[in-house]
């Protein structure tokens, strides 16, 4: 529909609904199961090996999707350009994914099954998934563990040999494969060596410390064609363009739109945002989790949040005083009056419940006066138990740099005290929509990993991250960008010297300049932070209609106040992380709008998109599945305007439920 606000931005006036047609590409059926991607992967079109190389492919990042995907395309034999604004591949932001990787492997005994890791994903993501897509998740999982261990990731074994595994939130069976606690490093540093050997090869160029600013959309072929991208280099200044038969975006999610997020710092919405602008459509922006064991703020300060890994819910003990206010320290406070609110709210699944339920939990206590902490704003995550019944050596075995870097961020030995743990932003399930290929609406313009929207719906289950982008990266873009590219065989690549290439080069020329020259008084870091302030206020872990029409007003005067008052130190040429920040807030001050107006649109509770006016009766989320059982996937329009499109979701395998953790 089109989203075209009132000036007091207290109602969204529906006007128009766009249907997405079959989201399965090439005439699939979008009910799946477990053949069928087996099924699509033999109706694909296959480029011969002796062609492979005429073909010029662009990945936009190199964390674990970027970095698979351009090592893949590049073992088969395709000229493959990678892109990072990093200085080497492996600093991308995969590398802080600590806790582990899921497989649906079943090695366990456990009754755990392709169809149960299905139903996890699918129940987890509150049924705003589509279900085709979370097979090929379970179906490929079985394969990544073997792939990643043969190209030199190290995971921890039993003392019988075999690879070792636990359980994460949302789950009653041990499926996550991990590293210790540093799983996404050494998957990243397996990955990027993948990259680099292929770099040695000749089939890979390198472009490090480059910055995606635009997509090269090519309208002389009908319906618009992606084929290519417009880069600033970080270090000149200088802005040049890199055409291709084919562009993969795959440069991660929006969290740090909240600036006090568990993400790195130069994590950014632009490159997808960009691709927004020239017409892909953005999927869901509203979904966006706040991680549960993050270490709450200390002071007004602090730029970012620091993530403690999920992996520690297995064994420590998630509580808060009883008695409001208590000013006792933690080890004072006696068992009778403690309270382990996830073990008495979720028996079932306890201190492992979904990350949705938890935040929102914590986030219970805490706004009931019984939070913990120099400024009451944490729970406790509390390892007495563990280490007397298990012994200090186990938890260092299993722990021991998360309680290192606890120690180091805090002062305090997890071994000594219990954690202090918040609420923080963290995953973006939204994205660029893509279709089962993970191709978008614009031909030619694929999205991995987190970039994307696809497999978590409303809420991502804990160790599915580094899944999707391994699944993404190795073992779907590889098959579903030769069945795009086969039939371009003998089309050339556009020339530098093309109208569409030489327009997108002079318009990204002309706004980065104007952002140089902008002559107010306040640096981007300080709009950044006011907008992540709006956004913990009016579109966190819980949102209303009231709250998040007044965020919308205040999102507007802030870009106002953006545009008039910003100063960008230094020039448009050379090194200037001045003017790299300016352009990252602008994106996110424009998805923030957005994001603001899909969760007031989407009229529900649903995973981490929690309507204050839509819950049960015991205070959890209450879908509306004879609404809003579709995923919104949305158009840019004229200036204040968005076109909502629409994909259905249809269930097969798993059939929507009111989602339990209590006993089920």
């Amino acid at each position: 529909m089109t989203a075209s606000l009132p000036a007091d931005a207290s109602a969204l006036t529906p006007n128009d609904v766009r249907t997405i047609g079959d989201a399965i590409a090439g005439g699939q059926p979008t009910l799946g199961g477990p053949n069928a991607w087996a099924d699509r992967k033999l109706h694909y079109n296959l480029v011969s090996p002796l062609n492979r190389h005429k073909f010029r492919i662009i990945v936009v990042g190199t964390g674990l999707a970027g970095a698979a995907c351009a090592a893949a395309l590049g073992e088969q034999g395709y000229d493959v350009h990678a892109f990072t604004f990093h200085d080497s591949p492996r600093r991308a932001h995969s590398v802080a994914a600590q806790g582990g990787i899921n497989a649906a492997r079943a090695r366990k005994v456990d009754n755990d099954s392709l169809a149960r890791f299905v139903k996890d994903t699918v129940k987890g993501g509150d049924f705003r998934a589509r279900e085709a897509d979370c097979w090929r998740l379970a179906e490929e999982s079985v394969r990544v563990i073997d792939h990643l261990e043969a190209i030199g990731a190290p995971f921890a074994r039993e003392y019988g040999g075999q690879l070792a595994t636990r359980s994460f939130g949302g789950v009653q069976v041990s499926r996550t494969y991990y590293t210790r606690g540093q799983t996404g490093q050494q998957l990243e540093v397996a990955a990027s060596q993948a990259l680099l050997r292929q770099v040695a090869a000749g089939t890979v160029t390198l472009h490090t410390r480059s910055e995606m600013l635009d997509l090269i959309v090519d309208n002389e072929v009908e319906g618009g064609a992606a084929r290519g991208i417009v880069v600033r280099d970080l270090v000149t200044g200088r802005i040049w363009s890199q055409t291709g038969h084919a562009v993969v975006l795959a440069t991660g999610g929006y969290g740090n739109a909240f600036f006090k997020s568990t993400l790195a710092k130069n994590s950014n919405v632009s490159a997808a945002w960009r691709a927004h602008r020239r017409g892909a459509l953005f999927a869901s922006p509203s979904f966006l989790q706040f991680h549960p064991t993050a270490l709450p703020l200390g002071s007004d300060w602090q730029s970012k949040t620091i993530l403690m890994s999920e992996s520690l819910r297995n064994d420590g003990r998630i509580w808060v005083p009883v008695q409001p206010n208590d000013p006792r320290a933690a080890n004072d406070i006696p068992e009778a009056e403690r309270d382990y609110y996830l073990e008495r709210r979720y028996p079932a699944y306890g201190n492992l419940a979904p990350r949705d339920v938890a935040s929102r939990a914590a986030r219970d206590e805490i706004e009931a006066g019984r939070g913990v902490g120099p400024l009451h704003n944490s729970v406790y995550l509390d390892f007495r138990d563990p280490l007397a019944r298990l012994g200090r050596p186990v938890l260092a075995e299993r722990y021991g740099n998360l309680f290192e870097m606890y120690a180091d961020a805090t002062g305090d030995s997890p071994y000594a005290v219990p954690m202090r743990i918040a609420p923080g932003a963290h995953f973006a399930m939204g994205g660029l929509w893509s279709d089962y290929d993970l191709m978008t609406n614009i031909p030619g313009l694929f999205v991995g990993g987190e970039a994307g929207w696809a497999y978590h719906g409303a809420n991502r289950l804990g160790a599915n991250s580094l899944l999707s982008a391994n699944v993404d990266g190795w073992f779907t873009l590889p098959y579903s960008i030769p069945n795009y590219l086969a039939p371009l065989l003998g089309t050339p690549v556009l020339a530098d010297d093309a109208e569409s290439v030489l327009r997108a080069v002079a318009e990204t020329r002309a706004s980065v300049e104007t952002l140089a020259a902008s002559p107010g008084t306040q640096g981007p870091d300080r709009f950044h932070r006011r907008l992540g302030e709006i956004l913990y206020a009016h579109c966190g872990v819980s949102r209303s209609a009231a709250g998040l029409a007044e965020g919308i007003r205040l999102i507007r005067n802030l870009r106002h106040d953006f545009q008039a008052d910003l100063r960008v130190a230094g020039d448009a040429d050379g090194f200037n992380q001045e003017l790299e920040r300016a352009g990252r807030v602008a994106d996110f001050i424009d998805l923030a709008e957005l994001m603001c107006i899909d969760a007031l649109d989407r009229d529900e509770s649903c995973g981490a998109h929690f309507r204050l006016e839509h819950q049960l009766g015991d205070g959890e989320a209450a879908r509306d599945d004879d609404n809003w059982s579709f995923v919104s996937a949305w158009e840019r329009g004229p200036e204040g305007t968005y076109l909502r499109h629409q994909e259905p979701l249809h269930f097969e395998s798993v059939q929507p439920e009111t989602r339990n953790y209590k006993t089920s």
